[in-house]
């Protein structure tokens, strides 16, 4: 919020008086401009929409949408969890929220696609293969995508570490030997968390290469990247939507598993035999015969 107010501040000379009272709009009920359209915030600080427009542009955005995406932002990351929830029943208003959630998760979806450093992905898969080990952190609702990842690395690599993180001391401890022959592998979207935030500056510190699967350039796990791969998040109620970061780490690990596959498919043809030796899936008629992928 202080980029969006200083940035406001440094513009309030040269902005009109429509432009001023747009400001002003977002300043006091920033909450609530979140989510506004063009048209709806004109029409709530007395002005046109390409008043709105121009107003973006004066603050020294490419349009509307990118001032948009910046509230949000800051909405994400001031408001308590009641708060989110207040936000998000007034910006579905009367609509299904199923229609909602999941038109607004394949928007972010797209917006990802479009936008994400194509570079920096390439710079990521070629991090994890030539790692001596791969530390994989991720905190409060990021953890469930560490978890994954660790999950399907595991079966392509034996150097992996998910790193716990119940408490700060421990997360260093478990990172101790960590030098420049290795990655870490970070996930975090707002609010951010001290915890993975400090993890990822000793991770730097080491010379280890940091892949960050974050929300922008300037999250706080991005400073120092090796890469930095940006996914389009959001709220749904209190909840973090985080099917774009998903998406990401299923293509990590899709570009990783085609890098590897000769090697993984002599792992899997070794596991199979295991899991039907001693039935760890359903091979009944019935069953539906699930493999480790859908495990």
């Amino acid at each position: 919020m202080q980029d969006l107010l200083k940035i406001i501040d440094d513009a309030m000379p040269t902005l009109s008086k429509g432009q001023k009272r747009i400001a002003n709009f977002i300043r006091e009920h920033y909450d609530k401009a979140a989510y506004m359209t063009a048209a709806q915030l004109g029409e709530e600080a007395d002005v046109s929409e390409s008043t709105v427009v121009r107003f973006a542009l004066e603050l020294g955005f490419d349009g509307y949408p990118a001032l948009q995406h910046m509230v949000q932002e800051t909405v994400r990351m001031r408001l308590t969890s009641l708060q989110r929830i207040e936000v998000t029943n007034k910006r579905f208003g009367t609509t299904s929220v199923l229609d909602a959630v999941l038109t607004s998760d394949a928007e972010k979806i797209k917006y990802t696609l479009d936008h994400i450093d194509r570079a920096a992905f390439d710079r990521a898969v070629e991090a994890i293969l030539g790692a001596r080990t791969i530390y994989i952190i991720g905190v409060r609702s990021s953890s469930a995508l560490a978890e994954f990842l660790n999950y399907y690395l595991s079966y392509m690599f034996e150097n992996v570490r998910l790193i716990r993180t119940t408490s700060g001391s421990e997360i260093f401890e478990q990172l101790l030997r960590m030098d420049e022959r290795d990655v870490m592998l970070a996930v975090s979207f707002p609010r951010y968390s001290s915890r993975i935030v400090n993890a990822v500056e000793y991770a730097s510190q080491t010379g280890a290469k940091v892949v960050s699967v974050t929300d922008s350039e300037n999250s706080p796990i991005a400073k120092g990247a090796h890469a930095v791969l940006t996914a389009r998040s959001d709220m749904a109620s209190f909840v973090d939507s985080l099917v774009a970061p998903l998406s990401i780490i299923n293509a990590l690990l899709a570009a990783v598993t085609r890098k590897k596959q000769d090697e993984l498919a002599a792992t899997l043809t070794k596991l199979e035999d295991v899991w039907d030796t001693f039935h760890v899936y359903d091979k009944s008629e019935n069953g539906h015969g699930e493999n480790a992928s859908h495990e």
